[in-house]
């Protein structure tokens, strides 16, 4: 497949899951593994892509940036306590993530962790989305900061690959109390600090091979992946908060089990 299209395919790949409970990381882990290119010369390509995810979010909530940000100048209360929530709920996620890098790196390496993931964590989905249905907490400014915290600790289970980031924080706030558009747009938000903390240390990480210019992707291949995942994202994202309000999560949680049950059988099958 020319190096082109592969990019094209991973930017909608990374654009269409990055902010869906179904895991971007695990769905690029699968697609290296059954489409049969080296993920390791994609390495630095699908770290770069995830910033085109990350400026869809700012892209769309400038108003909400702006407006913190003029409430910090201001002192208000309300802009102050969005930025301590925001910073309380990434705190886990940069602890934990020094901590156990090297084995996270391990079960990168795993399809078969990420097809696993990816059906439990749909039976999950299904089991919040009966049980918890939510509450009254309305606004990040607005969340208990210990609830907050909990979020952060929910994220950190996005870890293993095929669990899903924003999939592991909107199903930690429902079971906390907050509402299902609350939660989605906390998980955007928490998305920024803590995709950014992970691509500088992924690229620190690979900082010899970005100075020797090995990767077999060159930057042309980057920008369109970066372009593509940007656009996609920003689909994706306009359309989520309203969908889920109507249907809720029980969709993708059906998606994540054929998915992972597919890929279970294929990888079964691979010699």
């Amino acid at each position: 497949m020319p190096l082109l299209v592969t990019a094209i395919l991973l930017g909608i790949v990374e654009g269409l899951t990055e902010f869906l409970p179904v895991s971007s990381t695990g769905h690029l882990i699968l697609a290296a593994k059954l489409f049969g290119y080296d993920d390791a010369q994609w390495s630095v390509f699908n770290i770069v892509i995830q910033l085109g995810a990350i400026l869809a979010v700012v892209v769309l909530y400038w108003r909400t940036f702006w407006a913190v940000g003029l409430g910090l100048i201001r002192g208000e209360k309300t802009a102050i306590q969005f930025i301590i929530n925001l910073l309380v709920a990434f705190m886990p996620a940069v602890v934990l993530g020094l901590i156990f890098k090297k084995k996270i790196d391990i079960l990168l390496e795993s399809p078969m962790v990420v097809a696993w993931a990816l059906v439990v964590g749909g039976v999950a989905i299904i089991a919040i989305e009966r049980f918890a249905k939510g509450g009254d907490y309305v606004g990040i400014g607005q969340l208990p900061v210990a609830k907050c915290f909990g979020v952060g600790l929910m994220q950190c289970l996005a870890m293993v690959p095929g669990v899903s980031r924003s999939g592991a924080t909107i199903m930690g706030a429902l079971c906390m109390g907050i509402n299902r558009s609350t939660a989605a747009e906390f998980s955007f938000f928490l998305a920024i600090p803590t995709m950014l903390g992970a691509t500088v240390l992924q690229l620190a990480s690979h900082r010899h091979e970005l100075a020797a210019g090995t990767s077999a992707v060159g930057m042309s291949e980057i920008a369109v992946g970066f372009v593509v995942s940007f656009v996609v994202a920003l689909a994706v994202i306009k359309g989520f908060v309203t969908y889920i309000s109507r249907r809720g999560f029980t969709p993708f949680a059906i998606y994540r089990i054929i998915a992972g049950a597919v890929a279970i059988y294929a990888l079964g099958h691979m010699g």
